[in-house]
């Protein structure tokens, strides 16, 4: 996906615009980098450098989208939670360093913690390894009118136990289920219960954030530079990116396998910061405006006594 000024014209003038409209446009802005038909996905297809022709001078054009983004956001999300049908789960899978926390900090700072949470996946314990893999996940799923947000997921489980074969060792797998078939095996599993959660109301939306190895370095280099930064840099980051060939063949066979109509990814160009963060809120705006959501309607007789409390109110003394 090469730059052009189509992302840029879709940016133009948003503080004239109506929700309505940018609803509209964060639809056709987001469809660039969504990938609804995983089948002849390849990666290379996807610059993680992609800014629409967004330069530094538009800098306050990508912050002033990001506000507006974030503000949509805000609404839909309320109206998600009073109307309590739906939910969403968005999956948040990348390299380390490609912006994860700073895309789910700011594209979500609007909204109401009381209908959103954040739950991050790490080493699995002792606990999670005498289940199966997707059972750890499945405990943090988003309750009906909430937004759920997976740091990392039970893609892991087709990721770094992929990359990392010796991993599966410790999952206590009868040794006759290890075959050489258990990639695709869980890839069908993860697509299956996608559309078993789709089937059941949980909206299911994916973000590979693409960096670059370049940009990568850069960032390590940057916390390994600055003291502040220290904290977020682990040799282990180091380590796991010496194996990024093979990480970046299996994200492509991932979301060749997975990506639906349904359950899409959507692939974001990560090198640049403020450009994913509006991809990714124009993406997450998309998926809230498919469910037409509305706030409940209530019936003539409570609006009856609605008015009949105002009238009481009014004539206080």
């Amino acid at each position: 996906m090469k730059n052009d000024n189509t992302n840029k014209d879709a940016l133009a003038e948003l503080p004239e615009i109506s929700r309505k409209e940018l609803i509209r446009r964060a639809k056709k802005f987001s469809n660039k980098f969504c990938v609804t038909e995983g089948k002849g996905f390849k990666l290379k297809d996807y610059d993680p450098d992609d800014d629409g022709g967004l330069g530094p001078e538009d800098k306050p054009l990508v912050k002033q989208a990001l506000e507006l983004g974030v503000d949509a956001l805000a609404t839909l999300q309320d109206i998600l939670y009073a109307q309590d049908k739906w939910s969403i789960l968005l999956i948040f899978q990348a390299m380390d360093a490609a912006g994860k926390d700073g895309a789910i900090k700011h594209v979500m700072s609007g909204i109401n913690p009381q209908g959103c949470q954040v739950s991050s996946f790490k080493t699995p314990s002792s606990e999670d390894l005498d289940h199966d893999y997707l059972w750890r996940c499945q405990k943090h799923l988003p309750e009906r009118g909430r937004i759920g947000i997976f740091n990392r997921s039970y893609y892991e489980e087709v990721l770094v136990v992929r990359v990392h074969q010796e991993l599966l060792a410790r999952q206590k797998l009868p040794q006759k289920l290890v075959t050489k078939n258990i990639w695709q095996e869980r890839l069908d599993d993860i697509c299956n219960f996608e559309k078993y959660l789709n089937h059941n109301g949980t909206m299911v939306c994916k973000f590979f954030l693409n960096v670059s190895a370049k940009e990568q370095k850069k960032r390590f280099l940057e916390r390994i530079d600055n003291p502040d930064k220290n904290w977020k840099f682990s040799a282990a980051d180091a380590k796991e990116r010496k194996y990024r060939k093979q990480y970046m063949e299996a994200y492509e066979d991932l979301i060749r396998n997975t990506a639906t109509e349904d359950a899409p990814w959507y692939v974001v160009p990560a090198d640049n910061k403020g450009f994913a963060r509006v991809v990714v809120a124009s993406a997450i705006i998309n998926t809230l405006d498919s469910l037409d959501l509305e706030y409940p309607k209530v019936s003539d007789e409570k609006l009856a006594e609605l008015a009949g409390i105002k009238k009481e109110l009014l004539d206080e003394k």
